[in-house]
């Protein structure tokens, strides 16, 4: 344990659960390449084909430090890259042999461009019938919207996400950070080790076909059954959860903010107690869930005005002596100073332009894995040699060629 974050090699017991996987990223941008990393911190190799002129155009994002983006190094730190055109055939036929010796494909073209240049999972399985495909696309390889481009934005506001996140009186508002390709992403993961995992009992691969927007759409699918069993439509009711009170977001009276969810009965009386209201217990507008989202505007209001008593520290100290679900609203420092967060969640991410600087690590923790290093950023086709080398034996002289033709690059550079 170090006092800047958590050394994912602390303790470290057992091999990787995804040792021995190798996995050829074809995606660009945020979903898939989420989906990589996932893969990458329990163990599995992952190379990264990238436009060996401009890389995958996450490079370009902002915010930048240094020349790097920090949103491409959260998501591809410890990958593998190799600069590879796949405009052209010689580029495509590398992919395909490549594909032949790996374990995943993970992509994120259109659904129609793999199987235009001779890449569809037909012609990769039959060199390769242990092969899993994990496509990520804006709405899915089938259906009447399979050819529609899609990104993060889309997909929240195509799920629903977009119309029910805000306040009554604000617009639908999509989040400030990838929240559709993160889920996608994470989603591609799991369907890519099931598949894995169902290979090793079949000897068979698979297609993986996530949408952008489906994950997302699962995780409302409460509003979509209320709505073709009663014909209610959810619309925006801010901080509130619409199912269950009360719940919210409230101002201390030191002006920090901190979250309260009272989201079943025995906690709801709980918070009572905390506030010195026990007589909320038996009183007819608050004693049961369905009177408290009946009279939720005036319980919300007792609630804001007991918070605002006191310094937002206290008002934890009390709420947890309470056992009430509660937890201070942070931002990035607080996330950083955290005790907690910084011995179980914050890795530091080393050897980049960056500097010293803490990363979220895994999204769950394994009792035989203590997790992955997170080092070192790759630069576009810095593995270009040793990956076509080591994967496919290629040649130095077929190397060179191929460099010169600008089918891969940056060229090898070899010791003389």
């Amino acid at each position: 344990m170090t006092t800047w974050g958590k050394s994912m090699n602390d303790d470290a017991a057992g091999s990787p659960p995804l040792a021995g996987v190798t996995v050829l990223e074809l995606g660009t941008m945020y979903a898939a390449p989420t989906a990589g990393r996932m893969l990458r911190d329990f163990g599995a190799r992952v190379v990264k084909v990238e436009d060996p002129r401009t890389g995958d155009f996450a490079r370009q994002w902002t915010p930048q430090h240094e020349g790097l983006s920090i949103g491409f190094a959260r998501l591809n730190s410890g990958k593998e890259s190799i600069g590879i055109d796949l405009r052209r055939p010689e580029g495509r036929d590398l992919v395909r042999r490549l594909a032949a010796r790996v374990d995943v494909v993970i992509e994120s073209f259109r659904p129609g461009r793999l199987e235009e240049w001779g890449l569809g999972y037909d012609a990769l399985s039959a060199d390769n019938p242990g092969l899993v495909l994990t496509r990520v696309s804006g709405f899915g390889q089938t259906g009447p919207y399979r050819e529609r481009p899609g990104f993060g934005t889309v997909a929240e506001t195509a799920s629903g996400y977009a119309f029910v996140n805000g306040w009554p009186e604000t617009p639908p508002t999509s989040p400030p950070f990838g929240f559709a390709d993160s889920i996608a992403g994470l989603s591609a993961a799991f369907g890519t080790t099931t598949a894995l995992f169902n290979r090793s009992r079949t000897g068979r691969g698979d297609v993986v076909d996530v949408a952008l927007y489906e994950p997302l759409m699962f995780i409302l699918g409460d509003l979509i059954v209320n709505y073709t069993a009663t014909g209610f439509i959810q619309e925006r009711v801010g901080n509130g959860s619409g199912s269950a009170s009360p719940r919210g977001i409230y101002q201390a009276a030191d002006g920090q903010w901190l979250s309260i969810a009272a989201s079943n009965q025995t906690i709801a009386l709980r918070l009572f107690d905390a506030m010195g209201r026990p007589e909320f217990k038996d009183d007819p507008h608050y004693a049961t869930n369905v009177a408290r989202m009946a009279n939720n505007d005036e319980l919300q209001e007792h609630v804001k005005a007991w918070v605002a008593l006191r310094p937002r520290a206290e008002v934890l100290a009390d709420l947890d002596a309470h056992e009430v679900v509660a937890a201070a609203v942070n931002d990035a420092r607080d996330i950083v100073e955290d005790p907690h967060f910084r011995e179980r969640t914050l890795v530091e991410l080393a050897g980049t332009a960056l500097g010293r600087v803490l990363v979220p690590g895994p999204v769950l923790h394994m009792g035989s894995y203590a997790g992955p290093v997170y080092d070192g950023v790759p630069g576009i086709g810095e593995h270009t040699e040793s990956a076509l080398t080591g994967l496919l034996g290629i040649s130095p002289d077929e190397l060179d060629r191929l460099g010169s033709s600008d089918v891969v690059g940056p060229a090898p550079v070899r010791a003389a």
